[in-house]
């Protein structure tokens, strides 16, 4: 962990684990633009420490397998040490490659408890199958 004495802002790493994935076709058609929701269940180590998280995501297929998603994480745990809860907003997208990029960023006056003030952004990049992935978090606590 790295930590900036002016500012008190942290910069940490860890993983997560899709402990749950139940996505369900929304509108369009088999092999053409189309919508989905998946909700999803994670569990954090490292930067964030969290099980049973909440994530739901609206994800857009431009074809089979690329396109994009947008996602809301409620996540009670901890975050160096502190105790609470915040949401975590997620915007990425995913391509035939098989690789998935997202930047994640704390929804602003999401924290509560401990984490009441939490600010912060961060990023993953995963491979299209990979259960456990690993993440940056550089946060501040209010």
């Amino acid at each position: 962990m790295a930590t900036d004495p002016n500012t008190d802002t942290n910069t940490n790493a860890g993983t997560f684990t899709f402990t749950h994935w139940d996505e369900k076709p929304v509108a369009g058609a088999d092999g053409g633009a189309r919508i989905a929701h998946a909700a999803v269940t994670n569990d954090f180590t490292g930067a964030i420490e969290a099980t049973g998280t909440s994530c739901q995501y609206t994800l857009v297929y431009t074809d089979e397998t690329t396109g994009s998603f947008v996602g809301h994480e409620f996540i009670a745990g901890s975050v160096d040490g502190r105790t609470g809860s915040f949401v975590l907003e997620q915007r990425g997208s995913f391509g035939a490659d098989g690789t998935i990029t997202c930047a994640l960023s704390v929804h602003p006056g999401s924290g509560a408890g401990d984490l009441a003030g939490l600010s912060g952004t961060g990023s993953f990049t995963a491979r299209h199958g990979d259960s456990t992935v690993p993440y940056t978090f550089t946060y501040t606590v209010g």
